[in-house]
C-alpha cells in the first residue's frame, strides 16, 4: 500500500503512543474532528491524543487507502482497551504542503 509519508508518520506516531509526533503531523492550524469533537491546532491536537493514549492504547493497522488531489481515505483496524475492539474506522485526511490540514475519524 502506497501512503503519503505524513500518513505513516502518524500510523507510526499512534503505535508508539507518541502525542507529540502525532500533533506535529498536523499543520499549526490544523483540525481533527472525532468522538464529536473539533481539536483545533498542534496543541489542542496533542491534548486530546495524549488523553486518548492513556483511555484507550489504540493502535492502528491500515488496511486500505484511496486519494484524490490532496484528499485522501484511510481505512485502518483498530485495537486498544475500548468497548469493540478491534473495529475498522476511516481516516479523512487533507494534505497541504506535506502536512495534515483536516482529519475526520468516522467508522
Amino acid at each position: 500500500m502506497n501512503l503519503p509519508k505524513v500518513v505513516t508518520d502518524l500510523i507510526e506516531a499512534q503505535n508508539k503512543f507518541d502525542s507529540v509526533a502525532y500533533a506535529n503531523c498536523f499543520a499549526e492550524t490544523g483540525v481533527m474532528f472525532d468522538e464529536g469533537k473539533t481539536h483545533t491546532g498542534r496543541i489542542g491536537i496533542e491534548q486530546m491524543i495524549s488523553e486518548s493514549n492513556k483511555k484507550y492504547r489504540s493502535v492502528m493497522k491500515p488496511l486500505n487507502y484511496t486519494e484524490n488531489g490532496t484528499s485522501g481515505i484511510l481505512s485502518a483496524e483498530c485495537s486498544g482497551t475500548f468497548p469493540g475492539s478491534p473495529i475498522v474506522l476511516q481516516f479523512h485526511f487533507d494534505i497541504v504542503d506535506g502536512l495534515i490540514r483536516y482529519l475526520k475519524v468516522t467508522d
